[in-house]
């Protein structure tokens, strides 16, 4: 089963098989160390820049800005969502995101769709 992920309307959506998901101008909280000088960011999503699968995981990058401490950076690859029988599930953006620390091979951006189901 393949599941599209797309960035749509100049980054400010992302597209699940061509349903929007996720939006910017939502407020995420960062576990971030390497975004900013706050012990959690208060992220103010500005833009989608990449999408990608971490086996199941639909992750993002993402510029924004803090609303704490007023910093604009580009995050590591954010949790959004999962494919779970060829479906998108949410993951709950009201808790503390972790980005991922990426490390060289284990991620692979999105090339507009997936074979996970």
């Amino acid at each position: 089963m393949t599941t599209r992920l797309r960035i749509l309307d100049d980054g400010a959506w992302l597209s699940v098989d061509d349903t929007r998901q996720v939006s910017v101008s939502e407020l995420w909280r960062l576990d971030a160390p390497g975004f900013c000088e706050c012990d959690l960011s208060d992220l103010v999503v500005e833009n989608f820049l990449e999408v990608g699968i971490d086996g199941r995981t639909v992750e993002v990058r993402v510029y924004g800005q803090c609303i704490a401490c007023g910093t604009k950076a580009t995050t590591g690859w954010v949790p959004v969502g999962r494919v779970v029988d060829g479906a998108f599930e949410d993951i709950d953006r009201e808790s503390v995101l972790r980005p991922r620390s990426q490390k060289s091979g284990q991620h692979h951006p999105d090339s507009g769709s997936t074979g996970q189901g």
